[in-house]
C-alpha cells in the first residue's frame, strides 16, 4: 500500500502543472492593421485534481482527490509560458509547459522506492479573428498538442521500471474577448480535442479578467477547468483539474 501511495503522489503534481495552456490576455486592436503584434505570458495555475491514474500497466489504479497544496510536495521544477502573434485577422498561438517531480518513500526491510516523473507539452494553433472590433473579438482556433511523459520507479537492488509515452492531440477552440472599460477586459475560452487520435478525449474551459497596467503590460486572473482521458496498453490518465490562474502578459510589435 505504501508503494501505491507514492506512485500517485509523485505523478499527480506533474500532471497538474503541465496540462497545456491558453493566452491569458489580449489587447483590442484594429483587425485591418497589417503589422504583426506579439504577446508573451508566463503563468501559474493553482489547481486541485480528481480522477483516476495508473502510470504503468502493472501499477494499481489510484483514485485521486487532492488540493493544490497537497500536489506540490514532490515538485522539482516547472516552467510555463504561452505566446500569440496576430496580423490583421490571422492568429497564431504557441504554448510550452515542462514539469518534473521526484519522491522517495520508505518500504519494509529498510528499503526505499524512488519515483521520478517528467513531462513536456507543446501546443500550436492557428486561427481567424471572426467579427473583430475594437471592443469585441471571437477567435476560431485549431491545432495540435504534443505530449511527452516519462515515469521511472527504482528500488535499489530489487526492481527498476520505466514508462515513456508520447502522443499528439488535435484540438479546436473558440475564444471570446470583450473590452469592459479602458483598462479592464475579459476572456472566455473553450476547447475540445483528442477524438481518439492521441487521448480518448480532452476539453477545457477558461474565464479570465485582464487589467492593463501599462501600454505593454497586462495582469490576468481567473478560473480554469480541464479534463483529460488517455488510455494506452494498460496506462490510464482520467483526470479533471480546476483552480484559479494568474498570468503576466508583455505585448510588443508595431501592430499594438
Amino acid at each position: 500500500m505504501k508503494t501505491r501511495f507514492n506512485l500517485k503522489r509523485a505523478c499527480l503534481p506533474l500532471l497538474l502543472l503541465a496540462m497545456g495552456g491558453v493566452p491569458l490576455a489580449h489587447a483590442q486592436g484594429n483587425s485591418n492593421d497589417d503589422s504583426w503584434r506579439f504577446q508573451a505570458t508566463p503563468y501559474v495555475w493553482m489547481s486541485g485534481m480528481e480522477g483516476q491514474v495508473r502510470p504503468f500497466r502493472a501499477a494499481p489504479m489510484a483514485d485521486v482527490d487532492k488540493s493544490f497544496s497537497e500536489l506540490m510536495d514532490s515538485l522539482d521544477a516547472a516552467a510555463f509560458i504561452t505566446g500569440t502573434a496576430r496580423r490583421g485577422d490571422f492568429v497564431l498561438q504557441a504554448d510550452f509547459t515542462h514539469a518534473s517531480t521526484s519522491d522517495s518513500t520508505p518500504l519494509p526491510m529498510g528499503l526505499a522506492a524512488k519515483v521520478k516523473v517528467r513531462q513536456t507539452s507543446v501546443t500550436a494553433t492557428a486561427g481567424y479573428a471572426w467579427m473583430a472590433t475594437e471592443r469585441t473579438g471571437i477567435d476560431l482556433l485549431a491545432g495540435i498538442r504534443y505530449w511527452d511523459i516519462s515515469a521511472a520507479v527504482n528500488v535499489p537492488g530489487l526492481v527498476s521500471a520505466r514508462s515513456d509515452s508520447s502522443f499528439v492531440d488535435p484540438i479546436a477552440g473558440v475564444r471570446w474577448r470583450q473590452a469592459l472599460t479602458p483598462r479592464w477586459s475579459s476572456i472566455a475560452y473553450v476547447d475540445v480535442g483528442g477524438f481518439g487520435v492521441g487521448s480518448d478525449s480532452t476539453w477545457q474551459l477558461l474565464a479570465l479578467a485582464n487589467y492593463q497596467a501599462t501600454d505593454q503590460l497586462f495582469v490576468s486572473m481567473g478560473y480554469r477547468h480541464q479534463s483529460l482521458d488517455y488510455r494506452d496498453n494498460g496506462k490510464r490518465l482520467d483526470v479533471s483539474l480546476s483552480g484559479p490562474m494568474l498570468g503576466v502578459t508583455y505585448q510588443f510589435g508595431a501592430g499594438r
